[in-house]
């Protein structure tokens, strides 16, 4: 099991360096639509700074690249495969 303590969390800016894609982008696009808060991203103490978990992000990354064949994207992240 993996300690939270482990995990990297980042910003906005931060993570688009890591994905390569721009921080507009980011926030415009892929924000609660692939990356989903309490999944890939959190507002810690309740405010407005969003921070992305770098392991969650990734895994997703990953297991979405490895997917073939049709599938419906889902509100709780995951897939309908049909």
């Amino acid at each position: 099991m993996e300690n939270n303590m482990d995990r990297i969390y980042l910003t906005t800016e931060a993570l688009s360096k890591k994905m390569h894609y721009g921080p507009r982008t980011i926030r415009e696009r892929l924000k609660d639509v692939v990356l989903l808060e309490g999944v890939h991203y959190y507002r810690p103490f309740g405010g407005r700074k969003i921070l992305y978990d770098w392991a969650a992000v990734e895994r997703d990354m990953k297991l979405k690249s490895q997917a073939t064949g049709v599938s419906i994207p889902m509100a709780n992240g995951g897939n309908c495969r049909g």
